[in-house]
């Protein structure tokens, strides 16, 4: 290959690919350039950690097998119902305690699993919206309008 081929190369495979940079912004003042191109909605953050939120709730309330129907002694009735069938030579009431400290386990993994969800969804929401107004209060032109998003790609050429 010709040293005149390998640059023709070089430049078409580089007008194929454009690279750039898109940042979420939040809507310009007076003066700001364009849409923003990429966009994270606050709403949509907030939504999916209400939802992971209202999940653990009802998860908390309603997979407690082993809490379900507590007598006086704290004992639900799985547990009352394993108790029983140990001391009437059932193996099945070993089996049984067992199954309610595996289904505890594994719900208490979802209830964690939730509350992360949740917490960072929330602590995303919040994030980003001071990434968004520091960003927005740093890219400043000379003259005092804010830069476009957009814009900061030309920096990197």
């Amino acid at each position: 290959m010709a040293w005149d081929e390998w640059d023709s190369a070089k430049a078409d495979v580089a007008a194929q690919r454009q690279v750039s940079m898109r940042l979420n912004q939040l809507p310009g003042g007076p003066g700001s350039g364009g849409q923003a191109d990429l966009v994270v909605h606050q709403d949509d953050l907030g939504g999916v950690g209400h939802e992971a939120f209202g999940l653990h709730g009802r998860l908390q309330k309603q997979a407690d097998i082993a809490g379900a129907g507590v007598n006086d002694a704290g004992s639900g009735s799985t547990m009352q119902a394993a108790a029983a069938l140990k001391s009437s030579g059932f193996e099945l009431g070993a089996e049984l305690t067992t199954a309610v400290s595996l289904w505890t386990s594994q719900v208490k993994s979802v209830l964690q699993a939730c509350a992360h969800i949740s917490n960072h969804l929330d602590f995303s929401k919040k994030a980003h919206a001071q990434d968004d107004a520091a960003i927005a209060a740093s890219l400043r032109n000379r003259d005092g309008s804010a830069v476009p998003a957009s814009r900061i790609a030309e920096y990197f050429k």
